[in-house]
């Protein structure tokens, strides 16, 4: 899921100094406290718990000039994890409502599109906790169906499964590394001969703590691997950081930049997690 841009300096400041005077949480509640899979491709490990809930939201641009045509677009990201087992959860994710606009730079003709992005169905099933003493990571495993299911303008060919696994290693320093592989089927439109075909994802991650609150990340994002027939190779480098309010409260802030011709120049980003 992408978000978007950054904040002024000022609240910057003032978010960063009632911060430094912030208590860090009690051992106690460190079991409670939420642990979204946003932002970036690398999901966590983790499930919510049986009984709870999380939803991840949020806000998200990109900009992109290639092959003649500079386009701008809008999402609201949004994902809903639903907990039927302490290591099981049901999940509904979409990329929201989209607003896209694109430019020919040659004639300056101008396209305009919006409404709802399709939804995806799937489950997580947490297998392993992860263990910093014997380098032992956390790991899940990620079922999901996207759906045809949104407005035509942004209606994917069918039903698209994917499949991933998601890994985490607890470093020193409270520092931590994520890899996520997987794949996915998907279905040429008609126009480009039809018929199915299967796509790779893979993503690196590195965290490391700022302070007791916030934290951040850089990552490499290969969220659509495929021959230039099947839509090519979407990758991007990007950077972030979250920042936990409560336990049950965190925003998080991500710029990813686009290393592919298939790729947006750019992806900016703003997050909500909520959990109940």
């Amino acid at each position: 899921m992408t978000r978007i841009s950054s904040r002024s300096a000022m609240p910057a400041l003032v978010l960063g100094t009632t911060l430094a005077a912030a208590p860090a949480f009690a051992a106690e509640d460190a079991k409670d406290t939420i642990e979204p899979d946003q932002p970036g491709i690398v999901e966590s490990s983790s499930t919510v718990g049986k009984g709870r809930v999380l939803l991840e939201t949020g806000l998200g641009y990109s900009r992109d000039k290639s092959d003649g045509v500079r386009s701008r677009s809008w999402s609201t990201p949004t994902l809903l994890r639903f907990g039927f087992a302490e290591d099981w959860e049901f999940r509904v994710e979409t990329d929201g409502y989209q607003r896209l606009r694109a430019t020919d730079t040659a004639t300056g003709a101008t396209a305009r599109a919006s409404g709802w992005a399709d939804t995806a169905l799937g489950v997580k099933w947490h297998v392993q906790e992860s263990d910093g003493d014997t380098n032992k990571p956390g790991l899940a495993w990620l079922l999901h169906f996207d759906m045809d299911s949104g407005s035509a303008a942004f209606r994917g060919q069918g039903v698209r499964p994917s499949l991933r696994l998601t890994a985490e290693w607890d470093l020193p320093r409270d520092w931590s590394a994520g890899l996520i592989g997987g794949l996915y089927r998907d279905r040429r439109e008609a126009g480009d001969g039809g018929g199915h075909y299967i796509g790779g994802i893979l993503g690196a991650s590195l965290g490391w703590p700022i302070n007791d609150r916030w934290k951040g990340y850089v990552e490499l994002a290969g969220d659509q691997l495929a021959s230039n027939r099947n839509g090519g190779r979407s990758i991007s480098a990007g950077t972030g950081v979250t920042w936990l309010l409560d336990r049950r409260l965190q925003l998080d802030a991500s710029i990813n930049r686009g290393l592919t011709r298939q790729t947006a120049d750019w992806v900016l980003g703003l997050g909500v997690s909520i959990g109940f």
